[in-house]
């Protein structure tokens, strides 16, 4: 897919292989900065899809919560 998006954005199709692996295009990988051993937190919901996020987006959310519950306690 040669397709010009705008700056941040891309949009491609991926096959699922036979042991349901996907291949993140490179394109994909660069926008994020994402490399070979990198983690990823899959979120999926049947309404809305799946989400594929780096796990220090996660992780940064976990700690800001865990933060606000202890702050209330």
């Amino acid at each position: 897919m040669e397709e010009k998006f705008p700056q941040g954005k891309f949009m491609t199709t991926v096959k699922i292989g036979e042991k349901g692996q996907i291949v993140i295009p490179k394109e994909a990988r660069e926008l994020f900065g994402l490399k070979a051993g990198d983690n990823l937190i899959l979120m999926a919901d049947k309404g809305q899809g799946i989400a594929l996020q780096p796990f220090a987006y996660a992780e940064a959310f976990w700690n800001a919560i865990s933060g606000m519950k202890k702050e209330n306690e």
